[in-house]
């Protein structure tokens, strides 16, 4: 089985001190509009942005509406980066099936451009649902391919240099969460970006 998290660690810090300005960076950006139009936010809300990169989306959040930021990444140099971005919030190098925090904490996470990197995505699921206080809400933006193509796509997808893993459809991944409580909440595809978001109802851990 191909090592995703070394090889994901690996590209990101090679790339984390300029990746704004890389073509993966600018690609990012659209995601990273779209989620924070999508999303909604009250004041000091608590908001864990997993594999957060280095910090943008959060920076971009709080200036939209003032947060309490949270990040997690396997990249140290892009949790590096983070920190200093954002003064104030708290980065933590880590995966997403074991997060060090607290339970029932978080009010929001988000996931942008990322979720296709996850290994083990029941696993995430099942940590996110930990996190998560009652009605605490997930937002994931990821590429969107209609399912036809991620028939013809996926089996190739594990070949990539920086640990991707696979696409999902929308209810791919509304069943992966459903199994641990969450249930969907709206779905928005925007070209090659959806935008699915999920309200966490039940402690069913």
């Amino acid at each position: 089985m191909p090592d995703f998290i070394s090889k994901s660690k690996t590209a990101y810090n090679k790339k984390a001190d300029d990746y704004d300005n890389t073509p993966e960076g600018r690609f990012t950006r659209n995601f990273q509009r779209l989620i924070a139009s999508e999303i909604v936010l009250r004041e000091d809300d608590n908001v864990l942005d997993v594999a957060c990169g280095n910090g943008s989306l959060l920076a971009a959040l709080n200036e939209k509406t003032p947060i309490n930021g949270f990040g997690v990444d396997i990249s140290d140099r892009m949790i590096a980066n983070a920190v200093t971005k954002n003064l104030g919030m708290k980065f933590y190098v880590s995966g997403c099936e074991a997060m060090p925090l607290d339970d029932a904490s978080m009010n929001v996470i988000t996931v942008c451009a990322a979720y296709h990197h996850f290994p083990d995505p029941s696993a995430f699921a099942k940590e996110a649902a930990r996190v998560l206080k009652a009605n605490g809400r997930i937002y994931i933006a990821e590429i969107y391919l209609p399912s036809f193509l991620l028939v013809i796509v996926n089996p190739f997808v594990p070949l990539s240099k920086e640990g991707d893993v696979r696409f999902y459809s929308p209810k791919g991944i509304h069943r992966i969460f459903k199994r641990v409580g969450f249930e969907p909440v709206d779905v928005k595809i925007f070209g090659h970006i959806q935008i699915v978001s999920m309200k966490y109802k039940e402690q069913s851990l």
